[in-house]
């Protein structure tokens, strides 16, 4: 959504340390804390609070706490109608749980996306042919209208 200018404000983040469950720009984030501060930035407060988490996801249970979650407070669409600003779900392996996050910044013939990555903090990277096969799913960020009534 290009009112909302997220990918501009995710680039803000960039250079935040990597910090387990933390969501604090310029102090340590992950990349579910980067949705969380933008979120906070463009809607006031998050939709849910967030329980605590371990870094493999609920991965050993197989459930797809990120994925549900992502399906709730987002708007699903197809990846081939990904644009600038989009929130991206990543399997870090083929057939285990969705575990990771980014927000598109570039959507065109050269796509980037920006995410809190343990051991780099917040990076923007390109959307390589790799990073794309672990797309679990590409979610637009809703309205500002929509939110009003939450």
């Amino acid at each position: 959504m290009t009112d909302l200018k997220i990918a501009d404000r995710a680039r803000d983040w960039i250079g935040t340390p990597y910090l387990h469950q933390a969501s604090c720009k310029g102090a340590g984030t992950d990349c579910l804390g980067l949705l969380r501060g933008i979120w906070r930035e463009v809607y006031g407060c998050e939709p849910e609070v967030i329980p605590p988490y371990t870094p493999d996801w609920s991965e050993p249970q197989q459930d797809e706490r990120l994925l549900r979650a992502a399906r709730r407070h987002l708007v699903e669409k197809p990846l081939a109608a990904m644009a600038s600003g989009d929130a991206l779900v990543f399997r870090m392996r083929e057939r285990a749980v969705a575990k990771h996050l980014g927000i598109v910044g570039e959507s065109g013939p050269a796509p980037t996306f920006i995410h809190a990555y343990s051991g780099h903090g917040v990076i923007e990277n390109a959307l390589s042919t790799p990073w794309r096969r672990r797309i679990a799913g590409c979610f637009a960020f809703p309205p500002i209208t929509t939110m009003s009534g939450r």
